[in-house]
């Protein structure tokens, strides 16, 4: 999911990918990044070489023959069969998997763990081999006891839901293994326990950056009053331990979750899947449509979409979520919520303008919090090109919901659709902002970022220094649990 325009309004990669590494080759594509055993993508968009941050490291040399028909021609891109030779060496890598197939093969058998440990070699290896769809042993390097799903019948359950609902309401840590498909359904995790979702890969879609597995769903709120009908019901996935914690209510205060609430996930996971409410088939913002809603829980995203045109995301009261190299796309304040989201290496997708992008509510505690939205080393685009001149220097970074607002960019690539001022106020007979809102900006750049701009419209977007910044540039920094206490240890270790 690489930085540079898209070709269409869900954000397809429009450019062609290619890897690097440090190591010496006769192909200069043909390079890996060895720390963590992680891939670096760069697309080469616009000429314009920018990096993706995969997470997919390549497993152990595997025979062609574990392969479905379709697999080995998607791999004969990869590999090159070679009969000749004795069965465990039936395949010789490519150049692009050399370097990291050999560091695969040398290390020892322990160090290949089920995902559970905390050193990211033993994950990222497992954990890719377990995606990698390799039938037919699909659960080829899953930890044990992984649920699969697979629409065809032949796993153990044909939907995501009916799997996540036969898992015990309690602390036990679970896998699913999703094949690859559409699947057209509403997700719901209440457990308390550490749940991870892991989006089935191939080769071709490791190399593409395009997730296989499609979450769908469309609905769309138009009860403006949220008297009626809550956003809750038109998310296509909700981590919370039930209703109450995620409904969004409605004013600047949201609703009022009840003090003796319990908590929901400790650890949810999803890897390589996408989330995409259909928004009742308009395209244009036709009222709050959430692809994602995390509330008292805590979620996170690793190379995931989030896709609608309004109120995209949702972070519900103490709610915590981590993006990684996702994409998320919108229009309306399709950044919104009560508790506190990170965004790192990601891709913000304009599908046109309306309100911001981020309109955060905070709320006050008796505790300093860091509730807010902060965007770190990821790029703001048009979604697609025709849109791109329509919406030229007109979309807001945000605005605040209340006064309680914080949401910042830093070290992050604005085209040229981002209004030069920045954020705006609410509006101008209700601004909502005072002296605890933040609506901040640190070391953007591109050709929406515009100094003189933002210094000019001071009173409502800051332009931090590094020194007031130091507080937010690691997911580290911001995220606690209900006590105000440090709280990040359920985020992947491999991206810290």
């Amino acid at each position: 999911m690489g930085f540079g325009e898209a070709e269409n309004n869900l954000g397809e990669p429009a450019s062609k990918t290619t890897c690097h590494h440090d190591a010496p080759s006769s192909d200069p594509r043909a390079a890996f990044r060895f720390p963590g055993q992680m891939i670096e993508f760069r697309s080469e968009a616009g000429g314009q070489d920018t990096t993706r941050h995969g997470r997919h490291a390549v497993p152990e040399l595997l025979d062609l023959s574990l392969l479905s028909k379709a697999d080995q021609q998607t791999n004969g891109e990869v590999y090159t069969k070679r009969s000749n030779l004795p069965r465990a060496t039936t395949m010789k890598p490519l150049p692009i998997f050399s370097g990291l197939i050999s560091l695969a093969a040398a290390l020892p058998s322990s160090s290949l763990g089920t995902g559970t440990g905390t050193g990211t070699s033993k994950r990222t290896l497992s954990q890719s081999l377990c995606q990698l769809q390799t039938s037919p042993h699909p659960l080829l390097g899953c930890p044990k006891g992984t649920i699969l799903v697979s629409p065809s019948g032949s796993g153990d359950f044909t939907s995501i839901q009916s799997a996540i609902a036969s898992l015990p309401n309690d602390t036990s840590s679970h896998t699913i293994l999703v094949q690859p498909a559409n699947y057209s359904e509403q997700l719901n995790v209440t457990r308390p326990g550490p749940l991870t979702i892991l989006g089935g890969t191939t080769f071709k879609s490791l190399l593409s950056g395009e997730n296989l597995v499609k979450v769908h769903h469309s609905a769309a709120n138009h009860d403006s009053s949220g008297k009626i009908q809550d956003n809750y019901f038109t998310s296509v996935l909700a981590v919370a331990p039930n209703m109450n914690a995620s409904l969004t209510g409605n004013g600047p205060t949201g609703f009022d979750v009840p003090n003796d609430t319990p908590w929901g996930s400790s650890d949810f996971r999803a890897y390589d899947m996408d989330f995409v409410n259909g928004n009742e088939g308009a395209e244009w913002s036709n009222g709050p449509a959430l692809a994602v809603n995390v509330a008292r829980a805590n979620g996170g995203f690793y190379g995931c979409g989030f896709y609608s045109w309004q109120d995209t995301v949702f972070i519900g009261k103490l709610g915590n979520a981590y993006f990684y190299d996702c994409k998320v796309a919108g229009q309306t304040d399709f950044l919104y919520g009560f508790g506190t989201l990170y965004i790192e290496k990601s891709e913000l997708l304009l599908r046109s303008c309306g309100g911001g992008i981020a309109a955060w509510k905070g709320a006050n505690t008796s505790f300093e919090n860091g509730y807010g939205v902060y965007i770190s080393d990821s790029s703001v685009v048009a979604a697609n090109k025709s849109i791109a001149s329509e919406i030229y220097h007109s979309c807001p970074l945000g605005r605040p919901w209340n006064a309680l607002h914080r949401s910042v960019f830093m070290n992050s690539y604005f085209d040229a659709s981002i209004l030069p001022a920045g954020y705006v106020i609410w509006s101008e007979s209700d601004a909502r902002s005072g002296e605890n809102t933040t609506m901040a900006v640190y070391k953007d750049y591109g050709p929406g970022w515009n100094v003189t701009a933002l210094e000019e419209s001071s009173k409502v977007t800051t332009v931090l220094t590094k020194e007031e910044a130091k507080e937010y540039r690691q997911p580290q920094d911001v995220f606690m649990d209900e006590n105000g206490e440090p709280n990040w240890g359920w985020i992947d270790g491999l991206y810290l």
